[in-house]
């Protein structure tokens, strides 16, 4: 970074530029794992078997990973393996929350994930319990639509529930 900017100060524009962004490049991989950074990518771009096959080469997250990004790599892993098996993937939304992460919309995507296992689960008063904490965590609210969805879904299990057991209103 240094040498773009010397280059730039000696009227070498070009190289310097060039030099600046091959640095920002490196510096930005050295704080951030180029596995993670792609498997993002292929998340966004609805393609969970690559993300997963990017996720797979870190082997040993501990080691590999600087301890801020503990809970990010558990998130994706509990992303990617909620499209396959629901149910199991509880474990890494939970260690993510447990290991912390810095953004509240990613909380927030953990609890709404938590809420929705909890509701496969039928079980209405953790589901509710996470689903107000992810409201709460939802600054921006990128996940309100989804939040309004879960809630509508729940009074729907109330309905059905209700039916079940022989409840009638007359």
């Amino acid at each position: 970074m240094g040498a773009g900017v010397a280059l730039c100060v000696f009227g070498l524009w070009g190289w310097g530029i060039l030099v600046i962004l091959i640095g920002a490049l490196v510096l930005l991989t050295f704080f951030f794992n180029e596995n993670m950074l792609v498997a993002q990518y292929f998340l966004r771009k609805e393609k969970p078997e690559e993300a997963e096959k990017w996720l797979l080469k870190i082997t040993d997250y501990e080691k590999q990973l600087f301890k801020a990004q503990h809970g990010y790599y558990n998130l994706l892993i509990g992303l990617i393996e909620s499209r396959k098996a629901p149910l199991k993937s509880e474990k890494y939304f939970k260690k993510a929350l447990q290991l912390g992460m810095t953004m509240s919309h990613n909380i927030a995507l953990a609890k709404l994930s938590l809420a929705g296992i909890s509701m496969a689960k039928r079980n209405k008063r953790e589901a509710q319990q996470y689903l107000s904490e992810a409201a709460k965590e939802d600054k921006n609210k990128l996940l309100a639509d989804q939040i309004k969805m879960m809630k509508g879904q729940m009074a729907q299990m109330d309905k059905q529930q209700v039916q079940r057991g022989g409840y009638r209103n007359f």
